[in-house]
């Protein structure tokens, strides 16, 4: 028996990890009749041809929303409103408009103008992904037992909200439904600040290495190695991330500042309780992401160890 598309056409405008991921889980599971894409570069798109994991390929995104059921912007943030101007005059009436944006109130505020009211817009952040980028990158797994979150506006139709949550579960996702302020909220201390952390560490590890002639690099630890793994992140994303979310992500960062100072003094004043009480706190935190199967409880975050060979 054949099983009924959740969309008969999915439009994603832009094709790399999350736009690749999408359209591969969707097909797997036959989530959509057609799935057309379209991309910025020309390169970008040849190569989608050449994976053939979309049935087509299109050159502009007016073209790609076309009688599209679904339509995603798989791109970073700051293109979001120009590309809803854009495609505005082409969207079919009815259709769900969507994103995968890490940051949701400024993407209601830049997209929200354009679309006309005929259209349902519901923006999404699934909050998964990996260091790499590019049409290649993408694989069906990657939003299995990962959040999705939704966070239509006031006023948006039940019904559409629940058509996408459907959509999202399908593909794996565990859905989530709440307010773009109280996301950039959330999403500020546990997805923003890290990656502008890691950042950060590694800046200044890679000036350090220049004096040591690279020996912050050879001999680093594996706390180090997983910072780089967060930093090696899309520049172009994160850049767009942290000015959208500047209001959270300034207002996380003096928390932060505040409880660095406090783990500064304690190790200043030689005050070993107050570093224990604080480090048993936060392995309590690790414990529970674990516990409900956010991660690998497996050494060295389940990495496959090279076998010690006999002489």
């Amino acid at each position: 028996m054949s099983v009924q598309p959740h969309f008969q056409r999915v439009a994603l405008i832009g094709f790399g990890l999350i736009g690749g991921s999408i359209a591969r889980a969707a097909k797997l599971q036959g989530l959509a009749g057609e799935i057309v894409t379209t991309a910025r570069s020309e390169k970008t798109r040849a190569r989608v041809l050449e994976l053939g994991i979309v049935d087509q390929v299109v050159a502009t995104n007016a073209e790609a929303v076309k009688d599209a059921d679904l339509v995603i912007l798989c791109i970073p943030v700051g293109a979001c409103g120009p590309v809803a101007q854009e495609i505005a005059d082409y969207l079919k009436p009815g259709a769900i408009v969507s994103d995968v944006g890490s940051v949701k109130g400024a993407i209601v505020r830049d997209m929200a103008p354009h679309l006309p009211k005929s259209v349902h817009f519901v923006p999404a952040h699934p909050v998964a992904g990996t260091e790499h980028s590019g049409p290649d990158s993408g694989f069906a797994e990657l939003f299995i037992n990962r959040w999705c979150i939704l966070t239509p506006p006031e006023g948006v139709d039940a019904a559409a909200t629940d058509r996408l949550r459907a959509f999202w579960a399908a593909m794996g996702a565990k859905v989530e439904v709440m307010s773009p302020d109280h996301h950039d909220l959330v999403l500020a201390i546990t997805s923003h600040l890290p990656h502008l952390i890691a950042y950060t560490i590694v800046g200044t590890a890679d000036e350090l290495a220049q004096v040591t002639e690279s020996e912050v690099i050879k001999f680093s630890a594996g706390g180090f190695r997983d910072f780089t793994r967060i930093a090696a992140s899309d520049p172009t994303m994160w850049r767009d991330v942290f000015l959208a979310n500047k209001e959270a992500v300034l207002e996380m960062l003096g928390t932060f500042t505040e409880d660095l100072a406090k783990l500064t003094r304690a190790i200043r004043r030689g005050d070993g309780e107050a570093l224990f009480d604080h480090f048993t706190r936060t392995r309590a935190i690790r414990r529970g992401i674990v516990e409900i199967g956010q991660d690998s409880a497996a050494p060295d975050f389940g990495r496959p160890l090279a076998a010690l060979k006999k002489p």
